[in-house]
């Protein structure tokens, strides 16, 4: 892995010891302490209480660009212990060294744990760095992590500057425990929950949730998916999870954005916040939109991923966020076909998540062709309850009203026209859902028992299908 700034070696080695918190399934502690003895000395400590480190994830790092004479020796100094061990055990790693030569892995005096029953790692370097720099950028790291709103991981920065008395500073990180779940909750639930929070402080922008746009919890309409590849001796195995939220906001809120015409996409790879790949953008362009009511008109990567809407929905935010991680960990290495299983994956979870949504919240993301059949629908409603009522056939009228589940007496037109539209607008939505699943014979308007079944498989092949399997 290349290492280019001090900052991404930081993040890296935090990122590494979430992962060993994240597969303890233990309550954890994960502290980044900043130490600056003098200006041009910073001493860095990445400690967790996760399980021990397997020290494969120091082998592969090249840090080559930033090691010098003057500003890191490239030691990096690590300490582990599993729960099952009776030591702790100190090794120094010289990433001065080739990663394609055998890199000298110094094993220095354990420690005895006296019988005592824990596990944990402590990484330490010591650089000529400004900590400025370094605490803005692990406080910006920390904040998108909350996202993941992983439950048993506490997270604490701790920035002391030794030359300057009572400068000592501690930032602690919690996961949102407004709708706790126990640890066994499915990873994709927790990130539900985070991007919740996450728009509901208007991006992070605010430390509480803003109760003037959010007044109640319907604001928000949120949907999920989930693809996966199979797991093998060979392949560690991916999993794709996308949650999609659109927000409904009155313009007369003093939060509105005026970027409603505009979704960043939020990524994380392997438990951790990034850049998304030229392959990704060019995934999320190819996505039939349209088919959801939507008119992508550019796909632009400014640092972030923003996807620009033509003719957005007024009053209405979407926000989204993708999260591709390896089932084991250390991760297996998948090989020449990673590239297209992981955009195959997205494109297969981000299709899931629109469709959750539309089987959540009927009327939302209709295609253009439903939007189309549905302006036409008051004046067929209208037609409808004209025949019936202007009929003098009593058995006639009692027959259609019993269908439409109204009582005969004292039945005014209006209400007949309402219920026969609203009857058409379930249909069309029904249909819409499923028209790019399967060819299905559309179902009578005024039948209790036609078919209302959602789960459907998706049929449609792409290639290289066959290698792996997904979970919709």
């Amino acid at each position: 892995m290349e290492i280019s700034s001090t900052s991404n070696l930081c993040l890296h080695l935090i990122s590494c010891a979430f992962q060993r918190c994240r597969l303890s399934q233990q309550l954890c502690r994960l502290s980044a302490v900043l130490k600056s003895p003098s200006p041009s000395i910073l001493q860095i400590s990445i400690s967790d209480t996760g399980i021990g480190s397997c020290l494969e994830e120091f082998q592969d790092l090249n840090c080559s660009s930033i090691i010098s004479a003057e500003f890191w020796d490239g030691i990096l100094s690590v300490k582990t212990t599993a729960i099952c061990d009776d030591e702790i055990y100190h090794y120094h790693f010289n990433l001065r060294e080739n990663i394609s030569s055998s890199r000298t892995l110094t094993r220095l005096p354990s420690n005895p744990k006296n019988g005592l029953k824990f596990s944990g790692t402590e990484t330490c370097l010591s650089i000529s760095e400004s900590i400025d720099v370094l605490v803005s950028e692990i406080n910006h790291f920390f904040q998108k992590m909350m996202i993941l709103n992983i439950p048993n991981i506490a997270i604490e920065l701790l920035i002391e500057r030794e030359d300057i008395p009572g400068s000592r500073c501690e930032n602690v990180f919690l996961a949102n425990r407004s709708n706790p779940g126990p640890l066994s909750t499915s990873n994709v639930e927790f990130l539900k929950s985070g991007l919740e929070d996450y728009v509901l402080k208007h991006g992070n922008s605010l430390t509480q949730k803003c109760s003037t746009c959010f007044a109640t919890s319907e604001c928000l309409k949120v949907g999920s998916g989930i693809a996966c590849s199979t797991e093998s001796h060979k392949s560690s195995g991916l999993m794709m999870e996308v949650v999609i939220i659109i927000s409904e906001i009155e313009s007369t809120c003093p939060c509105f954005r005026e970027c409603s015409s505009k979704t960043e996409v939020l990524y994380f790879k392997d438990f951790t916040p990034c850049s998304i790949s030229h392959s990704t953008l060019n995934v999320l362009s190819t996505i039939d939109w349209k088919s959801y009511g939507l008119t992508l008109e550019n796909v632009v990567d400014q640092g972030v991923c923003v996807l620009e809407w033509e003719d957005s929905p007024s009053h209405s935010q979407i926000d989204m966020v993708l999260h591709c991680y390896h089932k084991q960990y250390p991760m297996l290495p998948l090989g020449r076909h990673k590239t297209q299983l992981e955009r195959h994956l997205i494109k297969k979870a981000v299709k899931a998540a629109l469709n959750n949504l539309k089987e959540k919240h009927p009327g939302i993301l209709l295609s253009a062709h439903a939007l189309k059949i549905c302006s036409h629908a008051p004046d067929l409603a209208r037609s409808i309850a004209g025949l019936i009522l202007s009929s003098n056939d009593p058995d006639f009228q009692g027959e259609c009203f019993s269908l439409l589940g109204l009582q005969s007496r004292e039945i005014g037109a209006d209400v007949v026209e309402d219920c026969i539209q609203e009857k058409i607008f379930s249909v069309i939505e029904m249909n819409d859902r499923k028209s790019r699943q399967r060819k299905v014979v559309a179902p009578f308007l005024f039948e209790d028992d036609c078919d209302q079944d959602s789960n459907y498989q998706d049929k449609e092949y792409e290639e290289g299908e066959d290698e792996f399997s997904y979970v919709d």
